[in-house]
């Protein structure tokens, strides 16, 4: 299985020692009932004292050495199967945060948690039982052997029967997966389900008939779907576990039958083949039980592999030293999204931009004109499908665009509200220039820092960009774009924003590439850029005054 074949990978030795030691475990149960048939049963009279002494004590021992080893064998086992799992969820989020952001969007938020959470977790549960499933084949290959060395023909007829046994079994457990999968595919679907209602709240309270089609008639139906086949896997489930152990009870009459009815060996040794057979029934048994919870972990495998993530990678990419800049271009970029239901994705470009360091560009545009993707490229978080993009003339090749996205700090309309506080590398925010952005944005009587923790982050709207804004400006980065960022400001902080803050940008040196349709303030940006339609031009001379002084008007003349 997958589970066992990255296990070995990541930590062969640790686990070749743990199955030697599990095969220890084997052979002292088998020991034991050696010793039980060879000691014990065989005594014949009353046992004195000196028979006490040779018998029964190392009797006892024996049992408290396998009880210590199986112990021992399953709890190494368990804990490398923890320690691998916390690999397993490192490695999977180093994954998603090294994949490109289109790859991310086009997986979508509910299937990504569904992964985080219901695949991680179901790889810990199949651990947990993994040493069930390891110890009884161990188990299992030693009883086979122990029984050949008493009876060869009893064993192949006990081998046939046991093995049709394990097929029925096996076929029961395929049914098993087959449902599984689909109830892990529902799982994605149930996820978003859950975040329609947790994000929709709102929405939801106002409109009880939209509430009622989304439990009624969305929600009900996945959760349908998924109790269904859960139960469906459940009776597979129980069916496989039934049939092995009134089976293996069968086998043990069989075994009977054919020593003393047909006279194939003595009683003696039926009593050890039963006796060994019942030793063995608890193993497969429990090895049968847990295949469900590791078919389940193969199905959480295949799910990860179908996210296609970036490979992993340790290091972060991080940069010292930006290096000084002075122009960033797109020549000829182009991006298209992926189609939907027989109709082209939507297409940006050829684009063609210049941007001067310390400059500030103001971009405007209708919904859909490409404002957004066009941002995206320019950060890098869209790689363009064609043209290129050049700093100083030097074409950004494949490895150097996690350097190149770090010179970006970003103030997005959906933004992320962190609550730490960070300075370039990483490090500590400057204290005085802290200070100083926090009076500046008016945060200084909001927020409580400790140690560069935002501790109260219920904040308004607008203060909540306030803040943002404050850390993408303690990074110190050489370009800020900010998306819509005054539209949550109330008009004395925009004000503020455009006549104060956008200054002192200029002077520290900061290129500020800002969409933004606040028309009283375009006399401040150095250059006017419009999206329509995909296609980004630059407005100038009398189509720069008419958006200056109503860009909705200058939108709506430009619309098709």
């Amino acid at each position: 299985m997958e589970l066992l074949r990255v296990v070995f990978r990541h930590y062969r030795w640790p686990f070749v020692g743990v199955m030697l030691l599990s095969l220890l475990s084997a052979v002292l149960g088998i020991g034991v009932i050696a010793f039980i048939n060879h000691a014990l049963i065989a005594t014949e009279g009353s046992v004195g004292d000196s028979r006490v002494l040779t018998t029964l004590v190392p009797f006892i021992g024996l049992v408290a050495l396998l009880l210590a080893v199986t112990l021992g064998s399953q709890l190494a086992l368990t804990t490398l199967g923890h320690h691998f799992v916390y690999r397993l969820r490192e490695r999977l989020i180093k994954r998603i945060l090294d994949t490109d952001i289109e790859r991310l969007e086009q997986l979508g938020s509910a299937h990504l948690l569904a992964s985080l959470s219901s695949d991680i977790r179901n790889v810990t549960i199949a651990f947990v039982r993994l040493p069930e499933l390891v110890q009884g084949v161990i188990i299992t290959l030693a009883s086979v052997a122990y029984l050949l060395w008493l009876s060869p023909p009893l064993l192949m007829v006990t081998a046939v029967w046991i093995a049709f046994t394990m097929l029925v079994g096996w076929w029961l457990v395929s049914r098993v997966y087959h449902h599984i999968h689909i109830t892990r595919t529902t799982d994605d679907r149930l996820y978003r389900d859950y975040e329609t209602v947790i994000h929709g709240r709102k929405e939801l309270s106002l409109n009880r008939d939209r509430a009622r089609h989304l439990l009624e008639e969305v929600y009900d139906a996945h959760a349908r779907t998924y109790r269904d086949h859960i139960i469906r896997a459940d009776t597979f489930h129980l069916s496989a576990g039934n049939w092995t152990n009134i089976m293996m009870l069968g086998a043990i009459g069989v075994v009977f039958f054919l020593a003393n009815g047909l006279g194939w060996s003595n009683t003696a040794v039926a009593a050890t083949f039963s006796l060994t057979l019942l030793f063995l029934r608890s193993p497969l048994i429990q090895a049968v039980g847990a295949t469900p919870t590791l078919i389940t972990a193969q199905v959480s495998f295949d799910k990860l592999r179908e996210l296609e993530l970036a490979p992993y990678r340790a290091s972060f990419d991080l940069v010292e030293d930006h290096g000084e800049w002075q122009t960033l271009s797109l020549r000829g970029v182009t991006y298209r999204y992926p189609g939907r239901a027989g109709r082209e994705g939507f297409a940006v470009g050829p684009l063609d931009l210049a941007l001067t360091r310390g400059e500030q560009v103001y971009l405007i545009g209708g919904n859909g004109s490409g404002k957004s993707t066009l941002a995206k490229l320019l950060t890098g978080l869209y790689r363009p499908q064609s043209g290129e993009i050049q700093v100083d003339g030097v074409a950004v090749t494949e490895a150097e665009w996690p350097r190149y996205r770090q010179r970006f700090a970003a103030v997005y309309t959906d933004f992320h509200q962190f609550d730490r506080l960070m300075g370039p590398r990483g490090g500590a925010a400057d204290p005085a220039l802290l200070d100083n952005w926090l009076e500046t944005l008016q945060l200084a009587r909001k927020l409580e820092l400790d140690a560069g923790q935002v501790l109260d982050t219920e904040l308004s709207q607008g203060q909540r960009k306030r803040l943002a804004l404050l850390m993408a400006l303690v990074e110190q980065r050489q370009i800020l774009l900010l998306d819509e960022w005054a539209a949550d400001q109330d008009p004395q902080f925009r004000r503020v924003f455009y006549r104060e803050l956008m200054p002192r940008f200029r002077e520290l040196g900061i290129t500020v590439f800002a969409i933004s349709h606040d028309d009283h303030y375009f006399a401040h940006a150095d250059r006017l850029l419009e999206m329509r339609d995909g296609q980004l031009f630059e407005l100038t001379g009398e189509a720069r005054d008419l958006a200056s002084r109503d860009a909705v008007a200058r939108i709506d003349t430009a619309s098709p």
